[in-house]
């Protein structure tokens, strides 16, 4: 979180996963504002965790940089452009039961 903030992320969010998945403990969402500051956050980052744990975290989209995907282990860190990241909308997607559900049959402004 300390390196996003560093490397000025925007709306950065930290979903628990612990108990919900398997596949980590916790998600880090982030967004840059161009694709140049997302491959900049994702190669910095990637550094500090080799350095810090000891290990290179696969890292998924570097090139395009419209949405890079970094695993750690535990911790899995999405970086995004804005537009893509509004586009697939993980927090809601990952919220489970802390998003409102829609009632059956209703009209979508009504739910």
């Amino acid at each position: 979180m300390q390196s996003l903030d560093d490397d000025q992320a925007v709306e950065t969010v930290s979903i628990p996963l612990a108990g919900k998945t398997s596949i980590a403990d916790h998600m880090v969402i982030a967004s840059g504002r161009s694709t140049r500051q997302v491959a900049s956050m994702a190669v910095k980052l990637a550094e500090k965790i080799k350095a810090e744990c000891g290990r290179s975290p696969r890292i998924e989209g570097l090139p395009a940089a419209d949405w890079v995907l970094i695993d750690a282990g535990d911790v899995i860190v999405h970086l995004f452009r804005p537009e893509v990241r509004s586009f697939y909308n993980l927090e809601r997607m990952w919220a489970f039961g802390d998003a409102p559900a829609p009632v059956a049959g209703a009209a979508p402004e009504q739910a």
